[in-house]
């Protein structure tokens, strides 16, 4: 009789929790990682800058942490370990050139963001030569995306939110309610199918990239669906972060008024930032003031979005629905998310202030690492063809008509609670 030897394996969203976690306590109490330099402007910078000694040494320091990370998240999710270990450090090499790209100085004013680069630069390898299937297997993708996650947790702080005044809360909550539900009614309408109406609904109206990320993680979307919104995210948040300053200052919208209309209506913060220093300094403050309340949104609204999948799913290979108990929405329910809110309240509330500062900036760092890293594989994985088939023109129209949408009703809530 011959006996199979199973491997242990652990849900991937548990592994997220505890490695996630880790990361988080690794930084609090034993060492915080330094944060290689990106930014430059000639070549001369570049070499200057990113490529000394001492900030190769710290990607090296990052890249073993990470690859550590991801090791022991194929082990914990019984994935082969040795393959991760050979495909990583070319997945890696890839990230960081994208982060290099997107630290020079013009790249930065016209706010082209890491996450685009990594995703271009892995569809083109990824349609230009044809990858090993153990390659391609190894892109550890969710466990990445996931765990940037809940590291964008220790950045939602739910007490600079409320100190920065209501009225970005109540045109957060009203835009986020108002829009998601608009852009779901209209993906409906040109029977847009299930899980890109609930990426584009999230992406439009709650903070674009990361919106679009939970809600994929919440409803176990597939990849190549999140990266074709998050393409329509990046290329239509490019545009509206130039015109819309121009377009407030024809018809003198007061500042005030501009930000929150700026804060509410972009979807990705670092457009929110670069188009409200165009206009001012208090346009500026309010469209992040307004930005970050959307922001704590992301985890009240994946929580929601996971229980709705829940109720109206049906079982994988039957025509039954599955039954809306307990014990199904907890089976289906992203356990990320709470990692993600503990870490949120952690920073908010319990930890001194001195401990979270210490360990803030490097931490967005890995967050940024980890998103960054999973667009690469994103893109590695995905037929750039599949992007631009005919079938996807319905969801590129309701995200488009969705941020028109977005833009009006925005408007108007800023000038009625701003103006």
């Amino acid at each position: 009789m011959t006996i199979t030897k199973q491997r242990f394996a652990l849900h991937e969203d548990w592994a997220v929790v505890i490695l996630g976690s880790l990361v988080i306590i690794f930084s609090l109490f034993f060492y915080v990682l330094p944060i290689p330099v990106y930014k430059w402007d000639t070549s001369q910078a570049l070499i200057e800058h990113v490529f000394t000694a001492d900030n190769l040494l710290i990607l090296f320091i990052q890249f073993l942490f990470v690859l550590v990370v991801g090791a022991l998240g194929a082990i914990v999710t019984g994935k082969p370990v040795k393959n991760f270990l050979i495909g990583f450090p070319a997945v890696y090499l890839l990230t960081v050139f994208a982060l290099i790209l997107a630290g020079n100085s013009f790249i930065k004013s016209i706010n082209l963001e890491a996450v685009i680069f990594s995703l271009v630069i892995g569809l083109i390898i990824g349609n230009l030569f044809k990858l090993p299937q153990w390659f391609i297997d190894t892109l550890s993708t969710e466990l990445f995306v996931k765990i940037g996650l809940v590291l964008l947790g220790t950045t939602v702080i739910f007490s600079d939110i409320l100190k920065a005044g209501s009225l970005g809360l109540i045109q957060a909550l009203v835009v986020v309610l108002s829009v998601w539900y608009f852009a779901f009614w209209l993906c409906k309408k040109l029977k847009v199918d299930d899980e890109l109406t609930m990426m584009i609904s999230s992406a439009v109206s709650i903070c674009g990239v990361s919106a679009a990320i939970a809600t994929s993680g919440a409803i176990k979307g597939d990849p190549k669906k999140l990266s074709y919104v998050i393409s329509m995210v990046l290329i239509t948040a490019i545009p509206m972060m130039i015109f819309m300053p121009y377009i407030a200052a024809y018809f003198n919208f007061p500042q005030q008024v501009t930000g929150a209309w700026l804060g509410g209506s972009i979807d990705t913060t670092g457009a929110v930032v670069a188009s409200g220093t165009l206009v001012g300094e208090e346009a500026l403050k309010i469209s992040t003031i307004v930005k970050f309340s959307q922001n704590v949104l992301l985890g009240i609204a994946a929580f929601a979005i996971s229980i709705y999948w829940s109720y109206n799913k049906t079982a994988k290979g039957t025509d039954t629905v599955e039954k809306p108990t307990l014990k199904v929405i907890w089976e289906r329910f992203p356990k990320f998310v709470l990692a993600f809110i503990a870490a949120s309240l952690l920073f908010s509330f319990f930890l001194p202030s001195a401990a979270a500062a210490n360990v803030k900036d490097s931490l967005k760092n890995l967050q940024n690492a980890w998103f960054t890293l999973a667009f690469t594989s994103i893109g590695l994985e995905t037929n750039f063809k599949d992007l631009f088939k005919n079938e996807n023109k319905k969801p590129l129209y309701a995200f488009l008509l969705a941020q028109l949408f977005n833009v009006i009703v925005t408007l108007i809530i800023a000038y009625f609670l701003f103006g």
